[in-house]
C-alpha cells in the first residue's frame, strides 16, 4: 500500500496557514442510455488516497494550531445494491487512505461541512487542481471555485498543480515498483505481437495479442490507445485506428503500454513485418537506436528534457546528413517533428515541465525517432528511464532493440 499519510502530510506542509485543499476523485462519465465509460479515478485523488472510488472527497484544511484531513464517499444504497453492488465502506476507504473512519463522512454531509470549516477557521485560501489542457471543460473543480467565489467572495481561489507536480515527479520505492511491473508486462505483450506476426495480418490482429498478454496479467486497462502502425502509417506519430493489412516489407511501428495500479509502462518498438530488415529500414533504425543509446548516455540530473531533446535533434542531424536524407539541421523538422522525452508515472504524459531540471527519482522517456513518409519508413525507440544520483537506470532494458536481437526473436519459436 501506498505511504499516502506521509504523502498528503508532504502537500499539506506546503500550504500556509487559513488554507483549505479539495481533491475530487471523479465520475464515470455517460456513455449512453443507462451505460457509462469505465471509471478511472482522479490520478492526484489517488496520490494521496489509494483509493479508487467514484464521487468522493478529499478536503484537508490547514490552521494555525493543526491540519484536519477528511474523506466524503457515497453512501450505500441497498436497492441500488442489489443491481450493481454496495459502495465501498467506510472501513474500506480508512484502510486504504489511513483517514481513520471517524474523519470520513458521507457526501450529504460536504457541502456543510466545507461552509462551516471556511467561516470558522477564517479560511482565506482554497486549493484547487484547475491545470487542465482542455479550459473550455466546466471541470467539477471550477464549477467548486465558482461557487465558492460566489458565497465566500473574501477566498482566495489558488492553483495547487505546481505543489503536486513538485511531489508527483519524485517517485518513491512502490510507485517505481509499479512502473517496473506496468514495464514488464508490455514487454511480454510487445514480444507476443512479433512473435505472432506474419505479412497479410491485419493492424488489429496484432493488437489482440498484445491486448490478450494484459488480460492475461490481469490488466484492465492501457495506458494509452495502443498504436500499431504498418507500413505508411508508421510515419504518422499517433496513429492509432490499427485497423490496415500489412504487406511484404512493410515496418511495424509499436507503441504501447501496460497500466498497473494506475502506473504507466510505455515503450516503442519497430519491426519488419517479414523477419528481417531490408539494408534501407537497417540505415535509418540504426541512426534512431544510436540517437537513443547519446541521449541515455547523456541523461544525468540537472539536465532538462529541452536539453535531452537539443542532444538528440543534433545526434539525428549529423547522421541523416551523412546518408544525404538533409543537407541542414534546419531540414530535420521534416522527419523529426516531436520531443524525446516527457515525465511518466500515474499520467503516461505525467506531471512535470520541459524546462525543470531532472532529479533522482523521477522517471522519463527517451523515444527518438523518424518518419520518411515518402518511403513508407517510420521508425520509433522507446525506452522508460529512472533517473539516480549520477545517471540513470533503464527499467526496460529487457525489451530487444538491437537489429540481431529483433530479427533473433522468431528464430527461438
Amino acid at each position: 500500500m501506498a505511504d499516502v499519510k506521509s504523502r498528503r502530510e508532504k502537500i499539506s506542509s506546503s500550504l500556509e496557514e487559513g488554507s483549505m485543499l479539495i481533491l475530487y476523485s471523479g465520475k464515470s462519465p455517460v456513455k449512453s442510455a443507462d451505460e457509462t465509460y469505465s471509471f478511472t479515478p482522479d490520478r492526484n485523488f489517488y496520490y494521496f488516497t489509494d483509493l479508487d472510488i467514484e464521487n468522493a472527497y478529499l478536503v484537508i484544511h490547514k490552521t494555525e494550531s493543526k491540519t484536519v484531513e477528511k474523506l466524503f464517499i457515497e453512501r450505500n444504497d441497498p436497492k441500488l445494491a442489489r443491481w450493481v453492488g454496495e459502495k465501498p465502506s467506510k472501513e474500506h476507504c480508512s484502510k486504504f487512505s489511513k483517514i481513520q473512519e471517524e474523519d470520513i463522512s458521507f457526501l450529504d454531509e460536504l457541502n456543510g461541512y466545507i461552509g462551516d470549516t471556511l467561516s470558522r477557521f477564517n479560511i482565506k485560501s482554497l486549493y484547487l487542481y484547475l491545470k487542465s489542457p482542455h479550459w473550455e471543460n466546466l471541470t467539477k473543480e471550477k464549477l467548486i471555485a465558482q461557487e465558492i467565489q460566489r458565497l465566500f467572495p473574501y477566498v482566495s481561489v489558488k492553483d495547487v498543480s505546481a505543489k503536486i507536480a513538485e511531489l508527483r515527479t519524485i517517485k518513491d520505492e512502490e510507485e517505481i515498483n509499479n512502473i517496473k511491473k506496468a514495464i514488464e508486462i508490455t514487454r511480454e505483450g510487445i514480444l507476443n505481437i512479433i512473435k505472432n506476426s506474419k505479412p497479410g495480418m491485419y493492424e488489429y490482429e496484432l493488437e489482440a495479442y498484445f491486448d490478450f498478454s494484459l488480460r492475461k496479467s490481469g490488466v484492465k486497462d492501457f495506458a494509452f490507445k495502443p498504436i500499431v502502425a504498418s507500413g505508411p502509417n508508421s510515419t504518422i506519430l499517433h496513429y492509432s485506428a490499427n485497423e490496415r493489412k500489412t504487406q511484404e516489407g512493410d515496418l511495424v511501428l509499436l507503441d504501447l503500454g501496460a497500466q498497473y495500479n494506475y502506473y504507466s509502462g510505455d515503450i516503442s518498438r519497430t519491426f519488419p513485418i517479414t523477419r528481417q530488415f531490408s539494408p534501407r529500414q537497417a540505415e535509418i533504425y540504426q541512426i534512431v537506436l544510436n540517437t537513443q543509446k547519446e541521449v541515455q548516455s547523456q541523461v544525468k540530473p540537472g539536465l532538462t528534457l529541452f536539453e535531452l531533446n537539443e542532444i538528440a535533434k543534433t545526434s539525428l542531424a549529423e547522421s541523416c546528413k551523412k546518408i544525404g536524407l538533409i543537407k541542414t539541421d534546419e531540414e530535420l523538422s521534416k522527419y523529426y517533428f516531436h520531443s524525446v522525452s516527457h515525465f511518466l508515472g500515474l499520467d503516461t504524459h505525467d506531471v512535470g515541465g520541459k524546462n525543470i531540471p531532472l532529479k533522482p527519482g523521477m522517471v522519463i522517456t527517451n523515444e527518438p525517432g523518424l518518419y520518411i513518409e515518402e518511403e513508407g519508413i517510420g521508425v520509433r525507440i522507446e525506452d522508460d528511464l529512472l533517473i539516480t544520483e549520477n545517471g540513470c537506470e533503464n527499467l526496460s532494458r529487457e525489451i530487444p532493440k538491437e537489429i540481431e536481437e529483433i530479427e533473433c526473436i522468431w528464430s527461438v519459436l
